[in-house]
C-alpha cells in the first residue's frame, strides 16, 4: 500500500476540469473513483503521491479549481 492525497470535488465538471488542467501542466496524479471510505458529493476524486496539501491548495486556487476537501489515505 503506498500513502497518496486524495482530492474530492462536489460537481463532476469541476473534477474533469481538474483532470485537464492537471495533464497540462504535468502534475502527478490521476482521476479515480471516491474511496468508499470517503464522503464526499461527485463520485470521482483526484489522487496523487505528491501529498504536500499546500502547494495542491495554492494550484487549485491559481487554477480556480473549486474542491471539497483533501485527504492523506493509504491504498
Amino acid at each position: 500500500m503506498e500513502e497518496y492525497l486524495i482530492i474530492t470535488f462536489e460537481e463532476t465538471t469541476m473534477a474533469l476540469y481538474m483532470e485537464r488542467i492537471c495533464k497540462r501542466e504535468k502534475k502527478e496524479g490521476r482521476m479515480i473513483p471516491l474511496p468508499k471510505a470517503i464522503d464526499a458529493g461527485c463520485g470521482l476524486a483526484w489522487a496523487t503521491r505528491e501529498r504536500d496539501e499546500e502547494v495542491w491548495k495554492r494550484f487549485l486556487e491559481r487554477e480556480n479549481i473549486a474542491y471539497e476537501r483533501m485527504v492523506e489515505v493509504e491504498l
